[in-house]
């Protein structure tokens, strides 16, 4: 069945408490997403973000983002009072996140709701300790620790707790118990306020599209409570990291810098930590998008304390047996592999093998070094199987990307879709057209391009850090008009739910 939906995090949404969250905006959201005749709603990872504000740079693998509490749903629940969180300084820009004062001012209001909950004698907060011990307790005594000692990265911490000597554990979850208890009540009320939502959104016949990077951050509770589960050394410290390999766009490589897997530790345990993650996220998200999917099949390594990927090297990765695993432990499930940058045949046979649908990116399309008509990323090359975007977060939105683009290069997008007009505001709504007229069975749009705005309002700019990740819808913005707009579209090319 043919569909679409909108790529909007949820940092992006409106709010007045400086960051969207799961507010009445979200809810007002998903009655537009109905009206547009949308069935999908595409998000970024959920997690608590670390330094630089990356969602795919986070804490936890599991846990939520405090941020995206609402801080509407504590004043009702008596918690909060309205003037206390309406006193705070959250940034007075309704279309940027502040990251900074956010910072500031989100965890007093946190830590005041917490000290008035009472939560060690609610029910529910035990049941979710009961379903969601086996993860949240290692993040909660994680977070306090590094709170502890000034948000240090875990591997300057002493050694005794650096390596969880039991003894050092058991003092610390003693000396700190309010500090582990305050952390565990706010990944009970992100659960619960999600849950709500997210139920709102399959009521009205919108579906969640979740987002799980490859990797996790070497600062985590991931990292630090399991590091069998890397390439670490005696000293738990990285042997290599990931990265991605020199190429046109980085003469140097990207070094990421999270910890590499070691597959033959978790071949030998039947992925067991990789299953526990990936039916997480399945009671998270309706449909599970995985970032950097090549990596399944081979990963790039670079040897920790380099400074450029250059030195790096291409290793196998686990293939089809992590994937057959899947099946086997959690069944059939809806997953979007995200297949994009340099793939190799065997990258595209893993895809095939696996039956996920790959994304297609229309701005990839028109690059005037691939002049050929075989070009993946042209949509009379797509599979039906496939997942289309008129760009990522990752990308330039549609209009500033078209105003960017080589001469040459305009001329192909124009002549692709044989327009002879002039108007920019013609040219991202035939692309949006052409999206959603391919024969891909899904079609995303993310939301800036249906405004049409410039790189203004680009959500993220890879291997740049201070600029990123801010960019809010503000209240009012999607309008009845283009809403109206959005669904004859989408009825148009068939994807009308």
């Amino acid at each position: 069945m043919r569909a679409s939906g909108i790529l909007l995090p949820i940092s992006s949404l409106p709010s007045r408490y400086g960051i969207g969250c799961f507010s009445k905006s979200a809810y007002e959201f998903v009655d537009q997403l109905e009206k547009a005749g949308q069935r999908y709603w595409q998000i970024l990872p959920l997690g608590p973000t670390s330094y630089g504000d990356s969602p795919y740079q986070s804490f936890s693998t599991f846990a939520g983002n405090p941020y995206f509490i609402s801080l509407e749903d504590l004043i009702e629940e008596g918690v909060l009072t309205k003037e206390e969180c309406d006193a705070a300084d959250f940034g007075d820009d309704p279309g940027s996140v502040d990251y900074g004062k956010l910072y500031e001012a989100r965890f007093p209001l946190l830590r005041k709701a917490y000290e008035r909950s009472n939560i060690s004698q609610d029910a529910g907060f035990q049941k979710f300790m009961e379903e969601n011990g086996y993860w949240v307790t290692d993040y909660a005594v994680f977070m306090a620790v590094k709170g502890l000692f000034g948000g240090k990265s875990w591997d300057n911490w002493p050694e005794d707790i650096r390596k969880r000597w039991s003894c050092s554990i058991d003092y610390y979850r003693r000396e700190l118990y309010f500090d582990i208890e305050f952390y565990e009540y706010i990944q009970y009320v992100f659960l619960k306020q999600w849950n709500r939502l997210k139920n709102y959104a399959n009521s009205k016949g919108i579906q969640i599209i979740g987002d799980i990077p490859i990797y996790v951050a070497f600062d985590s509770a991931d990292t630090w409570a399991n590091p069998r589960l890397f390439q670490l050394d005696e000293e738990n410290m990285p042997v290599a990291v990931a990265g991605c390999p020199p190429d046109g766009f980085a003469a140097d490589g990207q070094l990421w810098g999270n910890p590499l897997y070691r597959w033959d530790y978790h071949k030998n345990t039947g992925f067991a930590w990789w299953m526990s993650r990936l039916s997480y996220c399945f009671k998270l998200y309706d449909v599970v998008r995985i970032d950097h999917f090549r990596g399944f099949d081979e990963y790039f390594s670079i040897p920790f304390g380099d400074k450029t990927a250059h030195n790096g090297h291409w290793e196998k990765g686990p293939g089809m047996e992590l994937f057959w695993k899947m099946k086997e432990c959690l069944g059939e499930k809806a997953v979007i592999a995200e297949d994009l940058g340099y793939v190799t045949d065997s990258v595209r046979q893993l895809v095939r093998d696996t039956g996920f649908p790959g994304m297609k990116v229309l701005e990839f399309a028109f690059d005037s070094r691939d002049t050929g008509s075989a070009n993946d990323y042209l949509p009379h090359n797509y599979p039906v199987n496939s997942v289309v975007y008129t760009g990522t977060h990752d990308n330039e939105t549609l209009a500033g990307w078209f105003a960017g683009i080589m001469p040459e290069e305009r001329r192909m997008v124009r002549n692709y879709l044989n327009n002879v007009r002039d108007s920019a505001e013609e040219i991202y709504w035939d692309m949006i057209c052409t999206a959603m007229g391919s024969v891909s069975k899904l079609c995303v749009i993310p939301m800036q391009d249906y405004f049409g705005y410039d790189n203004t309002c680009r959500m993220n700019q890879p291997s740049t850090l201070g600029k990123n990740w801010k960019w809010r819808m503000k209240e009012g913005e999607l309008t009845e008009e283009l809403i109206n707009k959005i669904r004859n579209i989408t009825a148009w090319y068939g994807r009308l739910y």
